[in-house]
């Protein structure tokens, strides 16, 4: 039984090949490699998440509420007052992680005999997501800078016709921000074409320079903004996503949710983290200090810098990007080889992390010029 393989079993041919999102987890003392926030939660997040799941598992036996009405405008009050966009519980929509929200979207505007376009590089699992929703993939192409080229984005669109459309800001793993002249081009090329579903990704929103495109929501009903808990909030753990909407998009996706799909004891610990949001902020604004220097840093050592609104920054350029990673591997720094030709990619940790990867890099790069 043992030699059985996934090409043995029945898969669908769509799944073929393909490999799972993941990346590997070593033990070495800095790991740099997922976007991680590097900050524990306060210990006064600690107790209050200990107090809510108290209180929530007294009820264990009842279904949660399907609805996370409680959760839902905690979320909302959390956008209007950090976005500058008034939304209410109507607009927004919550799962277990935004790859959650992708799925449901997917399954709703998405799904067999319908295809859905990106902006590659960006982030894998939209294309992932699509496969398994039996939705088509369509790859649209990027400038060498990793900017979006609008023309060439809106031809894609207008010939591929695609049902949803995602643009990812900041976008992963690049990690610049798209302009909202840009994302308004591609809507209305959007729905010139089908009319389309636009999906912006703002998982790394509150590391931006920049502002939100929530706003842009306002008399679009075909755009949603999507967002996460894991990045700005610490949270990676909990799996909290969500969405930000005209009303009828919330409507669409519960079409699709399954019953129940958020915890008790999910809702309660978002909640709880929710109550301590300018706390958590506090360390997004020392995390973009880091991702700033480190920006800075890299430049001075010599390497090529892509600009970054996220937790992160990629750079390069490498004839060998996988045998660079592995050179700073031995250094006991583990960063991420995101697959780009010639890049790799760092997260914000720390200033003591990121005290080690720049050492790392330029013991590296000294030992690159003297085999020169």
């Amino acid at each position: 039984m043992n030699d059985v393989r996934i090409d043995d079993l029945p898969v669908r041919d769509e799944l073929r090949g393909k490999s799972p999102y993941g990346a590997p987890q070593l033990d070495v003392p800095v790991r740099l490699n997922t976007n991680e926030n590097p900050y524990p939660l306060p210990e006064a997040l600690v107790e209050r998440i200990a107090e809510r799941v108290r209180e929530a598992a007294r009820h264990l036996n009842r279904y949660p509420d399907r609805d996370a009405v409680e959760l839902r405008t905690r979320l909302a009050e959390y956008l209007t007052d950090t976005a500058g966009h008034p939304v209410g519980v109507e607009n927004v929509w919550a799962a277990n992680g935004s790859n959650e929200v992708i799925q449901q979207l997917l399954q709703t505007f998405g799904g067999p005999g319908r295809t859905a376009l990106g902006f590659e590089p960006s982030y894998s699992m939209h294309g992932l997501i699509a496969r398994g929703t039996g939705t088509g993939w369509i790859s649209g192409p990027r400038n060498d800078d990793f900017t979006v080229d609008v023309a060439a984005a809106e031809k894609a669109i207008a010939e591929h016709r695609p049902d949803v459309v995602f643009i990812t800001t900041p976008n992963n793993p690049t990690g610049n921000a798209v302009p909202p002249e840009t994302v308004l081009a591609l809507y209305e090329a959007a729905q010139a074409a089908k009319p389309s579903m636009v999906v912006v990704d703002e998982a790394y929103i509150e590391f931006s320079h920049g502002d939100s495109l929530l706003r842009l929501i306002e008399g679009r009903p075909h755009l949603v903004v999507s967002r996460t808990m894991s990045k700005a909030f610490g949270a990676a753990g909990l799996r909290l996503g969500y969405l930000a909407a005209h009303p009828a998009v919330v409507d669409a996706v519960q079409l699709v949710r399954l019953p129940y799909h958020l915890s008790a004891v999910t809702q309660a610990t978002a909640l709880a983290a929710l109550e301590h949001t300018d706390t958590l902020l506090g360390y997004v604004e020392q995390l973009k200090a880091e991702r700033d220097r480190l920006v800075a840093e890299l430049r001075a050592i010599g390497y090529e810098v892509t600009e970054s609104d996220a937790n992160f920054v990629q750079f390069g350029r490498f004839e060998d990007a996988h045998a660079t990673w592995r050179k700073i591997l031995d250094r006991g720094v583990l960063v991420r080889d995101n697959g780009v030709p010639g890049w790799l990619r760092v997260t914000a940790g720390t200033p003591a992390e990121n005290d080690a990867f720049l050492d790392a890099v330029r013991d590296l790069k000294k030992e690159q010029e003297q085999s020169a």
